[in-house]
């Protein structure tokens, strides 16, 4: 049976190039991630307090814990995240505590920072098998690839930066074990298990099944080691999810690890007590960890279509309308994990020769299958594939370079081979342009609606906006990036109403069962217990409907950019509760006016308007409207209205938003509904709402009831 005996000796002088190597693939990372700061720093509208803002909706939720942490804001947010839940609150927090760097500055910058220190592990997998120009050709690739790219760009500030640096930070350790066969190596990486929760707690199931491969992998190649059972024994105990009495939990289980390695180091146990401690070990892993389930939850998550159903009633399935958490084209999982097909292609015939001429690359088979996963489950799950990718790519070059024999060949061939695949990544980054999560003038909006609420208010608005809400207005939301489930329903039937009574009451009734739960239980299933869904929203359509007491404002939030996704939105409201079925079929399109002759006004997509006759005009025939309504955003904010009424039994209605350059065609129902109403036309009903906040891109109302 062989034995791994890959030399990890380092003298000074291969300290000093291993140093190097790994500083400039660092810093290589990171400034190609400075590509998008040089593009966003033309952009004037991407700035606040004097700094570019973050591109990731979520990365508020953290910043919005950070904020708490500093300053106390969010008091009365149930939802805020504090300084043990995650690592990056708590890291940000000691940043901005001990670094003269603003919070605006730090959450830009961290997820390069911290992401890029992916290249130390890829680095020392390469010199760990004897090659590290290998492992520096495969970091420069593995660092930047489209995938691993996207999630870790700067301003991506979101726990991402973790989820593939870490698991390498693991896979290296465990490598290290099987190869030098020192529990050192294996106290190192679980050191770094029992951490990983900390930074990024969604990739638990991930790590959970490396401890189940690394476990199959000594058991099968070195059963009667005695080092075997005390690497399973410490790499079991870390992966335990035990649950501990203190905020700091996870730093309790490196005590308890630490402390079982000073165990071991200093005594010498029987093989016997280490196979029983070991199976223990792995019995409480399977146990207190719910294993299985845990994994089988985690994919059941993201192939879950059709309606979730709570108490008896069918609610919308958030992952059905979130596009990374949808089945992908192979073209684009080849790209997103190697930047090409071939990349993909040749990373897959490396692994295979990896596997086969060195079998430690076994244990990376859990991030390999993830990354295959992302086929089913969506765009997210590549990003764990990349850095093994990257080094399976570019080992067949260094195996090829290697049989022919020539000395030059082994440090050429894979850095030209390096070269060729880098190019379409750095294509990709340089044209992929995404914008800030919100504008200046947006934001601004949101520091007004804080000037006049108070950190115990709620805003109404859906999911998307959740987190930046809680940064910059200091309010609290019913549903947020994190906590989009069945009240949904709630939300969106408060934007697609054509009842003011009903938007106000659900609103108020919603806001103060939430918020006065000390559970913070979904509201949506407790509302209609035991009732008829659609009764209860009829009573709710009455003026002097019984609400609960007033305790804090609720203010309803109303963005331009909506209209984008408002389609979506609607999706979750539209719904009979007991049946999972659509009430009704539901049409709006946004479209861009590309010229006028005579009466007939022309969109972007064919479609012609004959202003003057009330028809909508296309390949298959004239369509009759039921109104045509020109929308003008004035000086004061207020909105301008112009109505032309065709026919009685028009099929559509069409607002033209003329300061915006914009059509909107949707049927008459939506024609009526809040959000057209009170955001498209400033029409609202004086007795539930009164304007707060108005400006070209967002209307704030006020709840007066």
């Amino acid at each position: 049976m062989r034995q791994e005996t890959h030399g990890t000796g380092t003298t000074p002088a291969t300290a000093y190039r291993l140093t190097g190597l790994i500083l400039f693939a660092y810093l290589f990372s990171i400034a190609v991630r400075m590509i998008w700061v040089q593009w966003a720093g033309g952009h004037p509208e991407f700035f606040w307090n004097g700094q570019l803002m973050i591109n990731t909706n979520d990365g508020y939720f953290f910043a919005s814990g950070v904020q708490h942490e500093l300053w106390g804001v969010h008091a009365d947010n149930p939802r805020i995240p504090g300084f043990w839940n995650y690592g990056v609150v708590a890291l940000t927090t000691l940043l901005a505590r001990i670094t003269p760097f603003s919070l605006e500055t730090i959450i830009l910058y961290l997820p390069a920072v911290i992401s890029s220190l992916v290249v130390i592990p890829v680095i020392l997998i390469g010199r760990l098998f004897g090659r590290p120009w290998w492992g520096f050709f495969s970091a420069l690739l593995g660092s930047v690839v489209w995938s691993y790219y996207n999630r870790t760009m700067v301003g991506y500030y979101d726990s991402d930066m973790f989820s593939a640096m870490a698991p390498m930070f693991i896979l290296y350790f465990l490598m290290k074990s099987t190869v030098d066969f020192d529990r050192r190596s294996a106290f190192y990486a679980a050191l770094a298990v029992s951490i990983y929760p900390f930074l990024y707690d969604q990739g638990r199931a991930i790590v959970f099944a490396m401890g189940l491969i690394y476990a199959a992998y000594l058991i099968w190649y070195h059963r009667r080691e005695r080092m075997t059972y005390e690497s399973l024994l410490l790499v079991f105990l870390a992966l335990t999810p035990y649950k501990l009495p203190v905020p700091w939990e996870y730093f309790a289980h490196l005590l308890v690890v630490t402390a079982v390695y000073l165990y071991l180091r200093n005594g010498r146990q029987e093989l016997r007590r280490l196979q029983i401690g070991a199976g223990v070990a792995f019995l409480l892993f399977l146990g207190l960890g719910n294993v299985f389930g845990l994994i089988w939850v985690k994919v059941f998550s993201y192939l879950v279509t059709g309606t979730n159903t709570e108490n008896g009633l069918h609610f919308y399935a958030v992952n059905q309308t979130v596009r990374e958490a949808g089945k992908i084209p192979f073209d684009l999982f080849a790209r997103r994990i190697s930047g090409s097909v071939g990349g993909l292609l040749l990373a897959g015939v490396g692994y295979a020769l990896l596997v086969w001429r060195e079998r430690p690359f076994l244990l990376a088979l859990p991030l390999v299958g993830i990354g295959v996963f992302a086929l089913w489950g969506g765009l997210r799950f590549t990003v764990y594939a990349v850095p093994v990718a990257a080094l399976s790519a570019l080992y067949l070059f260094v195996w090829g370079a290697e049989r022919v024999g020539v000395r030059w060949a082994r440090i050429w061939v894979p850095a030209l081979a390096a070269l060729a695949l880098l190019v379409p990544n750095i294509q990709h980054i340089v044209s992929y342009k995404v914008p800030t999560v919100f504008n200046r003038a947006e934001v601004r909006d949101l520091v007004a609606l804080n000037e006049k609420a108070s950190g115990k208010d709620y805003t109404i608005a859906w999911w998307d906006y959740g987190y930046p809400l809680w940064f910059y207005s200091d309010t609290s939301t019913l549903i947020d990036g994190g906590k989009h489930n069945e009240d949904n329903f709630i939300v969106s039937r408060i934007l697609q109403t054509d009842s003011p009574a009903l938007a106000a009451n659900l609103a108020r009734l919603a806001v103060e069962r939430y918020a006065n739960d000390p559970k913070h239980r979904k509201v949506a299933p407790e509302i209609f217990r035991g009732k008829d869904p659609e009764t209860v929203l009829a009573e709710l359509e009455a003026s002097d409907y019984p609400l609960p007491p007033k305790s804090r404002e609720v203010y309803l939030y109303l963005p331009y950019r909506m209209m984008g996704i408002f389609p979506t939105v609607t999706l979750f409201g539209n719904l009979n509760l007991k049946t999972g079925n659509a009430l009704r079929k539901i049409e709006f399109y946004s479209l861009r006016p590309v010229g006028q002759d005579g009466a007939l006004l022309k969109l972007s997509n064919g479609l012609q308007i004959d202003i003057k006759r009330g028809e909508l005009i296309s390949r298959g025939g004239a369509v009759p409207l039921k109104r045509l309504t020109v929308a003008r955003v004035e000086k004061d904010m207020t909105v301008r209205v112009r109505e032309q009424k065709y026919h009685a039994d028009g099929r559509y209605s069409v607002v033209y938003l003329e300061s915006y350059g914009r059509v909107v065609l949707m049927d008459n129902t939506t024609y009526r509904s809040i959000y057209v109403q009170m955001f498209m036309l400033g029409q609202y009903d004086p007795k539930f709402f009164e304007p707060v906040v108005l400006s070209p891109y967002t209307r704030i109302y006020r709840l007066k009831k």
